[in-house]
């Protein structure tokens, strides 16, 4: 069982940056793909945004956030991070990491963190 925590939610202004830590526990982390969705305010749906093999060496990110936010992981700290840039309000949302065996788009979870939230307001 992977227990998956994650951190550095906020608010923020538009244009400002944030970083989102994942921390996992409880398994062996390399055996799994990492990866972040969210789910805005009234969606009932979570969207994907990017994802991360278990070495790190491979990244996919979806369209709407590509250019301004970037997957890494820390396979030594067990942490995956999700760092955001040039924020808009249209990112406001609670942010969840999620572990997978596969990597790959779709990508088919296993663990869900209980989210942290990110709101971009003026």
């Amino acid at each position: 069982q992977v227990q998956l925590g994650e951190s550095g939610g906020g608010l923020v202004h538009p244009g400002d940056s944030l970083r989102l830590s994942c921390a996992a526990s409880g398994g062996t982390f390399t055996s799994y793909a990492m990866g972040w969705f969210r789910q805005a305010p009234g969606r009932k749906d979570r969207e994907f945004v990017s994802v991360i093999n278990w070495s790190g060496g491979r990244t996919y990110i979806t369209d709407s956030v590509k250019g301004r936010f970037t997957i890494s992981r820390d396979n030594a700290k067990n942490t995956v991070y999700l760092q955001m840039n040039s924020l808009k309000p249209e990112d406001t949302a609670v942010y969840y990491c999620a572990a997978g065996r596969v990597f790959g788009f779709p990508f088919t979870t296993e663990y869900w963190g209980q989210g942290t939230q990110v709101t971009v307001s003026s």
